[in-house]
């Protein structure tokens, strides 16, 4: 999974990428990988991975991953190159979502690039900047299509569905909300790539004084819910600065840390949660004495397409699968146990995958 901190200056942005890299880094002891200077992979927490690691003595445990992209220097006018803008908004066209930090407190000794904190405006600002790239985009796709539309039926279908996306976005709306019954339609609308396409997880920034109510008395955070539920976008309340203090504590400090906060969870938890709520994504797990290891699907996936996420070959000679739920297995202490309790089952092409399962593949190729 991919996704890709956006966000004006000032408003936590550069300060929570760098403490969920951290964080991410120590809490699920997997080494902090810097891509480029503004890119981080961290892993995914996921407390069944050492349980099930600790039953078959595994060697090594792998968890699933996230890739962030610390979006810089995106400021009003960053679609025409303004800021660092042009160089950035293209590192974002391949993230599967769009985190967007939004400031939602006050402090005279953070200068708000805006001069005052909006949170709504800034939303706008953002997504503004976003839409005009957008359109350059389909401005560029419009110019190639035109070209051979006249003598081509499915160009010229094309170049239709083309221009009513770019009159959608002129008038300020995002690609998000734009409708099409036409399946055709559709797969290019996904294959656009399009910046207002992405879901969008809101990352509403506040005090540390409002993190124990998750925002509810903060009057910024109820509008920044307000439109992302009307979006269909998720919100999570965070202090970028408390989540820079955690970076730096080992997981039995910060487990107290958060308790005298009244919090149960970090802020990477919460981002990690309304992410794959988000994108509706799993994850299936495979153990053995080498490897205890978390792979991510989207939810739905069925037994083939969950396999070829190990290897094509696993896909292509796709067997069967033999499932249990991790639970189980650990209740029953082995695989063995789980087997003659009847809790293993064999499972064929059809069967959807479910969060938690362990399974093994049998293929052929």
């Amino acid at each position: 999974m991919k996704l890709g901190i956006v966000g004006l200056p000032n408003v936590g942005k550069s300060t929570l990428f760098n403490s969920l890299t951290k964080a991410g880094a120590e809490s699920a002891n997997y080494p902090f990988c810097t891509i480029d200077p503004n890119v981080g992979v961290v892993a995914v927490p996921d407390d069944r991975l050492n349980k099930l690691a600790a039953l078959y003595d595994s060697d090594k445990i792998t968890p699933a991953v996230i890739e962030f992209v610390d979006i810089a220097g995106l400021v009003k006018g960053a679609s025409k190159g303004e800021g660092l803008g042009n160089q950035f908004l293209s590192n974002i066209r391949e993230v599967d979502a769009i985190v967007h930090v939004v400031r939602c407190f006050e402090d005279t000794n953070v200068i708000h690039v805006d001069g005052n904190v909006n949170p709504m405006r800034d939303i706008e600002t953002i997504n503004l900047e976003l839409v005009f790239s957008d359109i350059e985009i389909l401005e560029r796709r419009i110019a190639k299509t035109s070209k051979g539309a006249k003598n081509d039926k499915t160009l010229a279908k094309e170049l239709d569905l083309l221009n009513r996306i770019k009159c959608h976005l002129e008038e300020g709306k995002l690609a998000k909300s734009f409708e099409t019954n036409d399946d055709e339609e559709f797969e290019w609308l996904n294959s656009y790539n399009l910046l207002t396409y992405k879901p969008v997880i809101f990352a509403a920034n506040v005090a540390d004084s409002d993190l124990a109510d998750d925002g509810t008395s903060n009057e910024y955070v109820a509008k920044v819910r307000e439109f992302a539920n009307a979006e269909g976008f998720e919100v999570f309340v965070i202090s970028a600065q408390i989540e820079q203090e955690i970076s730096e504590l080992d997981d039995e400090d910060k487990a107290l840390f958060l308790e005298d906060l009244g919090l149960s969870e970090s802020g990477l938890d919460k981002l990690i949660k309304a992410s794959y709520k988000l994108l509706g994504l799993i994850s299936y797990l495979t153990v053995g004495k080498q490897e205890t290891r978390a792979w991510t699907i989207t939810n739905g996936t069925k037994a083939p397409g969950a396999a070829g996420k190990i290897h094509s070959d696993f896909e292509r000679g796709f067997i069967r699968a033999e499932v249990v739920n991790y639970q189980d297995l650990l209740d029953c202490g082995t695989y063995s146990a789980a087997k003659d309790k009847g809790l293993v089952r064999l499972e064929g092409k059809e069967y959807v995958v479910k969060d938690g399962d362990v399974i093994l593949f049998r293929f052929n190729v």
